[in-house]
Parts: structure tokens; C-alpha cells; sequence
């Protein structure tokens, strides 16, 4: 027997007991002789004790950090000036008589727990999570799943696996492809998404299917983007909007109070794209840092100040927002910081004043009559500052407010960062514009039942026509999105038309689905929310890597294995692939 007890198992009422563990040596202490080992498993820390006249003490002579160890002894109390009020173990310790080592262990480029490059971390992955805070991650990623899993099938939803070699339909990010041996020259493709088997499923009479589902996707990555992911994968039939919503909401709701114990609102906001866009210049908006943004154009109608009088003439428009009890901290050299970082978004800059002992600001001479109005409007407190920026383009306005309200919210103010804000955004646009294609595509994807009315009254302007469509939103993160599906093949022939793509295109990559919808197929929508993301936000975690056990670098490689690597050339003649590296 390897163990009686985990490490993080052992209390007073164990004591007298004789008990064997096993786990890591994490810390080792020569005090007079005595030798205190700590050992370490998942579950915790328990200190062993092995004396000088332990038949264990050659043994322990050997032992270096790290070590495995199987380790028995009897369970005793800590004197009280030793106890550890930290360990749940604190109060005892075991005082070895046997001790084997199971397995060695060389000095490590780091020790499990102390900080390390994140590159050196995934390298050495076993010895990240050997630290406890991604095992903890793991745990609690664990506890999620459970949940949802619990909350669904209560809810009548059957869980059905769906393909991982399926085809190619690359429309949005681009396909990991899989040569085929029994059909050289024809390629699989790793899902993106379930999307078309669980719409299938509904035409099938499934009714209501879930999945944790395994995606892929060729992109370009960043903190919240890996190559393959894991989304909560839900669909339903004979629904409409709300009867998803509130679906998601009770699962996100339990999750929550399951996992970590807190308590979300009975239900959350609905908050339109155009308001979410106007209020927080965002469509996945962090509500937690206030300083909404709020329409200034009306202030400036008649300025001279020749720069904003130039771009209203012309049809732009003006925001901004109130920066509360900023004044003190506000200064030149910061606003032509704000300034510089707008100018990524495509704005020209912000003009800025604060309210302190009267109105200041180095454009006060120029724009006096103006601030004081709007001063005056927005009822500004002793101590507030006001951004202001013009633009012609609403989007771009809106946007670039939006990323300079979140980076003085995140800089400033990151004691408001705190807690937890869900709600959903909805009312989408339908379509928008890739300037690189020249096209226009679909927001979420083409399947996404757009507002049927809309279709013939915006003809001539796609960009107008909205979606039944849905993001949920938690702390500025968009967590998960979905729709109500189309479910009639002219209404998707005629999508697939807005798009871009020919009957002939269509027939190629979706004629399967659009043969199914000729068969009786129900009204449905769904969701998929990204549990890595959902997971990282309940574990306050700024990067999905860390809440999952083996994650690809920026750049999509696996530190620990090496992949993606080459293969050798007798597989790629059994593919009948040829590889040509170009510099």
C-alpha cells in the first residue's frame, strides 16, 4: 500500500495512529539533527519528522527536493509554538520509522510554486501544475464541468458527441486540415464548431443536445485564443430568444454558486449593440469601471474651434466621458498620452478639461463656452474630468472611447475591477464589412436567423439589417454567443446570396444541410460559451492558458512536446503529400 491518507487529510483526531503517505518533498529542514520534510500531494502539505535514531534516517540522509517518497510513521501533535495555522495540517505531524524513495529527482530550472517565464512553464508543465496554482485551475475547471453537466441533464438535454473529421467550409477562420490515406488529395477538416451536426441533430428530433465540445481554429492567437478550445455546445428546439436566454442564465447562475458561492442577479441585463456601442464603445462591454460614454455633439454645434466645427460639418458627431475625481492626476503630458493611444483606434486625439476650483484645460481659450456647458449638463463634481474626441465615423468613434474608458478604468481605477458583471448583448447587425474580401459577411456566423423584415426593407443596405443574435458578457468578456438558427432553405439561399456565395458554392459546402432543411425541419437556436474563458474568469485568471493543463504558446506551439513538428518523409508518401519550405 502506497497511502492510508492523502497529505492534506491528517488531524488531531488522527493522532496516535500510524499512517503511510506518499508525494513530493517540498521542503527539507536540518534543525539539530532532527530532519523536517515536508511532503506534498493534490490534496496539501503534511510535515514529516525523522529523528536520528529513526531507522528512516540513512534513508532521509539521500533525499533532495522534489524526491518521491513513500514515507509511515505515527501520527503526533505539534508542540504549540510549531503549530501552522495556515495548513489544515497544521496541528500534527508524522514521526517517520520507514521512509523508501520511489522515485528521484534532479534540481529542477524551477521549483513548483516560485515564479518562472511563461515559456519555461509550459516547457516544464508537469512542474507548473505540480505548483498548485494551475492543479487548482484544473480542479475548478473540473467543478464547472460537473455543474454544467448537472444543470442541463436536469433540464432534459441529452449530451451526443459530434465528428472531428468532418469537412472543410471555411467561411471565417481558417481550417486545420487532415490529409486522408484512403483518399489521396481529399482533406478532412477539425471542426470550428458543431454548429452544422447539432442543427442536424435538431432536424433529427434530438430536441435538446449539449456538449463539451473540442474546437479548432487556424487563427491568430492572444491571451484569450488557443488552437483548440473547449466551448459549451447547447442547441434547442421550439424556442425563441428569451427561452435561451433564461436557459443560459440559470446554468451561469448555478455555476457560479456551485463552484465559488457567489450569487448572480435573478436575471441579467439586456443591453441592445447600438446602446452597449453608444454607452461603454464596446459590443462586450465591463460596466464595472462606470464612466459611461455620452453623446457631446450638440455642445459644439456652433464652435469655432476649427477641427471639431470641421468634422461635424460634415456629418461626424462628438463623445465623451466623465473621468470621476481625476482632476489631481489630469495634466498635459497625460492627455497627450490619451491622445496618442486614440489614434491606434483611427481617432485624432482628445481634447480634455477638469472641473477644479473652475474649468482647466489647454484648450480652455479656445473651447471655454463649450466645457462650461457641458459642465454645466452633466452636473460635473469638484474634481472630475471630461474626454472629449470627434469623429466621422460612429463605429470608430465609439471604439476608440471605449478602449481609452477601459484603459483609465484598468489603470486608475482597478479597485472597481472587482466582483462579477454578467448581462447579454443583443439586436446585432446582421452582416458586416471585410474590406479585404470587398464583402460583406456574416457578424456571427451565416447560419443566424436575421430579423426576416429587415431582409427586403434594407435590400440596398445590408449593413442595416439586424440578427437574432446574442453575446453574454462577464467582466468585458464575451463568454459565449449564439442565435436562433434559420431553419428554411430559401431563407438560407438567400443568406448565402448577401454573402457572397453562388448557388453552386453553396450546394459544395452546405447542400447536406440544405437537403435536411427540405425535410421538416423545427424551429431552433442555441449557444456555445467558451469554458476556458468562463473558467478563467471565475478563477481571476488574465490568460486561458493557465486554466488549461497542457495550452499552446502565441505563436501555437506546444512548449512540452515540440509540436507543431515535421514528419518523416514515409508518412507523406503514404499521404501522397510532397512539402515545399519556402524562406
Amino acid at each position: 500500500m502506497y497511502r492510508t491518507h492523502t497529505c492534506g487529510e491528517l488531524r488531531l483526531d488522527d493522532v496516535g495512529r500510524r499512517v503511510t503517505l506518499a508525494g513530493w518533498i517540498s521542503r527539507i529542514r536540518d534543525l539539530g539533527g532532527i530532519r523536517f520534510l515536508i511532503l506534498r500531494d493534490r490534496y496539501g502539505e503534511t510535515q514529516l519528522v525523522v529523528t536520528p535514531d529513526s531507522p528512516a534516517y540513512g534513508e532521509a540522509e539521500n533525499l533532495g527536493r522534489e524526491f518521491v517518497v513513500k514515507a509511515s510513521g505515527e501520527v503526533k501533535m505539534r508542540p504549540k509554538d510549531t503549530v501552522n495555522p495556515k495548513l489544515p495540517t497544521g496541528e500534527i505531524e508524522v514521526y517517520v520509522d520507514e521512509l523508501t524513495i520511489l522515485s528521484p529527482s534532479k534540481m529542477p530550472p524551477f521549483y513548483p510554486g516560485e515564479e518562472a517565464k511563461e515559456d519555461l512553464r509550459l516547457r516544464y508543465r508537469y512542474l507548473d501544475i505540480r505548483g498548485g496554482r494551475v492543479l487548482r485551475n484544473l480542479e475548478l475547471r473540473h467543478e464547472v464541468a460537473k455543474s454544467v453537466r448537472k444543470y442541463l441533464n436536469s433540464k432534459g438535454f441529452l449530451e451526443v458527441e459530434t465528428p472531428y473529421l468532418t469537412k472543410s467550409t471555411p467561411e471565417g477562420a481558417r481550417d486545420f486540415l487532415v490529409p486522408s490515406r484512403l483518399k489521396k488529395g481529399s482533406f478532412y477538416a477539425l471542426p470550428q464548431s458543431p454548429q452544422l451536426f447539432k442543427q442536424i441533430l435538431m432536424i433529427s428530433g434530438v430536441d435538446r443536445y449539449y456538449q463539451l465540445a473540442r474546437c479548432f481554429r487556424d487563427e491568430d492567437l492572444r491571451a484569450d485564443r488557443q488552437p483548440e478550445f473547449t466551448q459549451i455546445d447547447i442547441e434547442m428546439s421550439f424556442v425563441e430568444r428569451e427561452d435561451i436566454l433564461n436557459l443560459v442564465e440559470g446554468m451561469i447562475r448555478n455555476v457560479f454558486k456551485e463552484t465559488i458561492g457567489v450569487s448572480l442577479p435573478e436575471r441579467f441585463d439586456r443591453l441592445s449593440y447600438e446602446d452597449a456601442m453608444n454607452l461603454y464603445g464596446s459590443d462586450k462591454p465591463d460596466r464595472r469601471f462606470g464612466m459611461e460614454i455620452t453623446d457631446l455633439t450638440e455642445f459644439f454645434r456652433d464652435t469655432k474651434f476649427k477641427i471639431a466645427r470641421n468634422i461635424l460639418d460634415n456629418g461626424g458627431i462628438s463623445k465623451g466621458f466623465i473621468i470621476p475625481s481625476f482632476a489631481d492626476r489630469m495634466s498635459r503630458r497625460l492627455g497627450d498620452e490619451f491622445s496618442a493611444f486614440v489614434k491606434d483606434y483611427g481617432l485624432g486625439g482628445i481634447v480634455w478639461f477638469s472641473v477644479k476650483n473652475g474649468i482647466n484645460s489647454p484648450t480652455k481659450k479656445y473651447l471655454f463656452k463649450e466645457y462650461e456647458g457641458i459642465s454645466k449638463s452633466l452636473k460635473l463634481n469638484e474634481g472630475d474630468v471630461v474626454v472629449v474626441a470627434f469623429h466621422g465615423n460612429w463605429e470608430e468613434l465609439c471604439n476608440g472611447l471605449g478602449a481609452l474608458r477601459l484603459k483609465i478604468g484598468k489603470e486608475y481605477f482597478p479597485h472597481l475591477g472587482k466582483g462579477f458583471d454578467a448581462l447579454w448583448v443583443v439586436d446585432f447587425p446582421f452582416l458586416e464589412w471585410d474590406g479585404e474580401e470587398s464583402r460583406w459577411v456574416a457578424r456571427h456566423h451565416p447560419f443566424t436567423m436575421p430579423v426576416l423584415e429587415d431582409l427586403d426593407k434594407y435590400r440596398d443596405d445590408p449593413g442595416k439589417i439586424k440578427a437574432l443574435a446574442y453575446d453574454i458578457i462577464i467582466n468585458g468578456y464575451e463568454v459565449g454567443g449564439g442565435s436562433i438558427r434559420i431553419h428554411n432553405r430559401e431563407i438560407q439561399e438567400k443568406v448565402f446570396s448577401l454573402i457572397g456565395l453562388t448557388k453552386e458554392e453553396a450546394l459544395e459546402k452546405f447542400g447536406f444541410l440544405l437537403d435536411a432543411f427540405e425535410y421538416g425541419a423545427p424551429p431552433h437556436g442555441g449557444i456555445a460559451l467558451g469554458l476556458d474563458r468562463l473558467v478563467a474568469i471565475i478563477a481571476g485568471e488574465k490568460s486561458i492558458r493557465d486554466v488549461i493543463a497542457f495550452p499552446k504558446t502565441a505563436s501555437g506551439i506546444c512548449q512540452l512536446t515540440g509540436a507543431p513538428s515535421r514528419v518523416d518523409e514515409r508518412q507523406l508518401r503514404e499521404l501522397g503529400i510532397r512539402v515545399e519550405v519556402k524562406e
